[in-house]
């Protein structure tokens, strides 16, 4: 995910396929190839909790952490800031459209009426 790090996206995977957590349920599953630190974990789940991403409730002496936004709604986000950033967003939403897919052609044709009903009530 964009304005993510390796470590924070590994993260918000494992809460995305299975929530809510605690940090040593989140270290038990991360696959990185190395061995981390239980307070390492710990601070990227604060850093993301600090960020918007997860949100987090007091149980026990411990954080359960889930998160704030579907994946769905996290890619969106994430497709609206490479836009806002780009310059000229015009150009590629251009670009994207062009090089769409047929399904993803369609999948769009389908949403943009539906926006259209939502923004005129």
């Amino acid at each position: 995910m964009h304005g993510l790090g390796e470590l924070e996206a590994a993260v918000m995977n494992i809460l995305w396929d299975e929530q809510p957590l605690k940090v040593r349920d989140v270290l038990d599953r991360l696959e990185t190839g190395k061995k981390l630190a239980y307070t390492t974990v710990m601070t990227v789940l604060d850093n993301l909790h600090r960020k918007g991403w997860v949100t987090r409730e007091l149980e026990g002496k411990a954080y359960r952490y889930e998160p704030a936004l579907s994946r769905a709604e996290a890619a969106a986000r994430t497709v609206r800031d490479v836009l806002a950033s780009s310059g000229d967003p015009e150009a590629v939403l251009m670009h994207f459209a062009q090089s769409a897919t047929e399904r993803e052609s369609e999948l769009l044709r389908r949403a943009l009426p539906k926006k259209k009903r939502s923004s005129a009530s």
